[in-house]
């Protein structure tokens, strides 16, 4: 195991490990010189395996993946090898594996997996039709890294792990439950190729809508609709074809998976009926269609303005009915007109309606405007600064107002779920954009309540709480004392303030952070505390009641700074 701050190579000084697996560990590291942080990947020599008999097996595929170049692959920059180990050094990419993911949110949603599944399909195709083709061997959850951007990249290429699959008496590569089945040896279904990685892209895309993993659970019948009905038949026969036992009952590229997964209404029994009906008028209007081509080009204007009436028509419809369900169906409707699915007016409307109805972002809202984003994400990208401040009032919803579905009302957990939004922001947004500081500030702070566990237990928290205090600072500046926000905003937030200062005061204190400093944070909560209004007649108000538990705790936050920092005045 490297240590923290180990010079790798004269060039790559270790920060921290990030990952851990049969023959590897992963470390975060950073060229200095380039000001560059990598993801340093050491394959032990350890004995424990015959690393001579898969040591030109490594060479051969590093030197394969350092040749190709794709968005969805990291590229590898260096290897080095030692008397101890083999070091690959590549590209460090920021996100979170599916695996944790689905530990956290559970199934996704079907758009959600469509799209990523467009994507794998995407590189795996890229990699299968290389000169000398690279089969991939182990798709899985775990091996698949979701970035803040919403794209995939897909990490691990079997180089530092070694899968021992166990069928009697024979053994191969890969993950058990994700493999195919020709990569048991002795199998008899021949060797591995592209329907190898198709197989397991289907039991991934499998786990990833049902949460089933079939490493834990041995999966006999891949219909996810005999799971949840309420999948489409066309995603449903996508993954079923893919995971058939003979390779010759699967799709036999990628190109043909790709081509389902663009068109997978088609897949359904209904559709294709109403297909056969259409065709059938499609020969009687044939005729009739050649006389009205030469209008074509004067309806595609008249089109154009007229789904621009429509839009606008519904736009205003909705900000006249009171009734909420009505409000968010005519916004969704709106967004779905051609060339409509990139305004931002709908996509705001929709934020404030959540916000009206009850102060409250559900997971059912939550996973409509994550939808309605995904899916229009192309046309959203088209106008950046338009889909930046859509970003950031999204974040803004959850940090603020999500409740996950178990009842509890974690302002910190809130914090972590926006992250990825306020990040799309800083990734997109103009240096002059207005609130680029206010989502670098958010982001940062749900970082720090993301991350604060593991580097607790790594003792690597140092320099974090005074970065926290920082940010603190800033939103209680900017936010908490601006009695424009809603009450709920700020109670919000003085709550998390006040949780911080109190939980972590001795952290502060070590970090630099005087006491002097610590009673001033305070003094603002209590001060901003005063001045936000709840209805004083109704004591079980959402907002009554919230200010009354961040005051009922204030005077036992400030016992906790003075007593973190009463070895200060003589008390030790």
């Amino acid at each position: 195991m490297l240590e923290k701050d180990t010079l790798v190579d004269g060039k790559y000084r270790i920060l921290s490990e990030i990952g851990r697996g049969g023959m590897s560990v992963v470390y975060l590291a950073i060229n200095e010189k380039a000001n560059k942080t990598w993801a340093v990947k050491v394959v032990r020599k350890d004995g424990k395996n015959d690393y001579n008999m898969v040591r030109q097996g490594l060479i051969t595929e590093i030197e394969t993946l350092k040749a190709v170049k794709h968005s969805k692959l990291p590229s590898i920059v260096d290897v080095i090898e030692d008397a101890d180990s083999f070091i690959i050094v590549m590209d460090y990419i920021e996100g979170r594996s599916m695996d944790k993911i689905l530990l956290e949110k559970g199934p996704q949603p079907e758009e959600f997996v469509r799209e990523w599944a467009k994507q794998l399909c995407d590189v795996l195709g890229y990699l299968h039709s290389r000169s000398t083709p690279i089969i991939y061997r182990d798709m899985k959850p775990s091996n698949i890294m979701l970035k803040p951007d919403g794209d995939i990249t897909i990490i691990d290429f079997g180089t530092a792990k070694k899968y021992e699959i166990e069928v009697g008496a024979t053994t191969g590569l890969g993950t058990a439950g994700y493999a195919a089945p020709e990569q048991y040896v002795n199998s008899g279904l021949g060797r591995t190729d592209a329907r190898t990685d198709i197989y397991a892209l289907g039991m991934t895309l499998f786990c990833m809508l049902t949460n089933i993993d079939p490493q834990q659970t041995l999966i006999s019948d891949t219909s996810i609709r005999k799971i949840n009905p309420a999948f489409s038949r066309g995603m449903d026969k996508i993954i079923v074809k893919c995971t058939q036992r003979d390779p010759d009952l699967r799709y036999q590229s990628c190109a043909e998976l790709m081509y389902d997964l663009n068109n997978v209404e088609t897949l359904d029994k209904p559709y294709q009926r109403k297909q056969r009906m259409k065709f059938a008028a499609f020969i009687a209007s044939f005729a009739m269609s050649l006389i009205c081509g030469v209008s074509g080009l004067v309806l595609n204007g008249v089109a154009r303005s007229t789904a621009s009436d429509e839009y606008a028509e519904l736009i205003e419809k909705a900000a006249q009915t009171s009734d909420y369900n009505e409000k968010i169906a005519l916004y969704e409707e709106s967004i779905g007109i051609p060339d409509k699915g990139g305004d931002k007016e709908a996509y705001l409307g929709l934020i404030h309606t959540y916000k009206e109805n009850d102060d409250v972002f559900s997971m059912d809202e939550a996973e409509q405007i994550e939808r309605l984003v995904i899916n229009h994400r192309k046309e959203l990208e088209v106008n950046e600064a338009d889909y930046v401040e859509i970003c950031y009032e999204i974040g803004k919803l959850f940090w603020y107002h999500y409740n996950y579905g178990d009842g509890s009302d974690n302002q910190i957990t809130k914090s972590k779920s926006a992250i990825e939004w306020f990040e799309i922001v800083k990734a997109k947004a103009p240096a002059d954009y207005e609130n680029l500081g206010m989502a670098e500030v958010y982001s940062n702070v749900g970082v720090f309540y993301r991350d604060i566990t593991t580097k607790i237990t790594e003792a690597n928290d140092k320099n974090m709480y005074k970065t926290l205090f920082a940010n603190l600072n800033t939103l209680m500046d900017t936010v908490a004392m601006d009695e424009r926000e809603s009450e709920i905003v700020r109670l919000e937030l003085l709550e998390m303030a006040r949780s911080a200062i109190h939980q972590y005061s001795t952290k502060f204190k070590v970090d630099g952070i005087s006491e002097t400093e610590m009673l001033e944070l305070y003094d603002k909560i209590s001060s901003a505390l005063d001045t936000v209004s709840v209805p004083e007649d109704d004591a079980d108000d959402v907002r009554t009641v919230k200010k009354k538990n961040t005051e009922l705790q204030m005077e036992d936050t400030k016992r906790a700074i003075t007593t973190a920092y009463a070895t200060d005045k003589g008390g030790n």
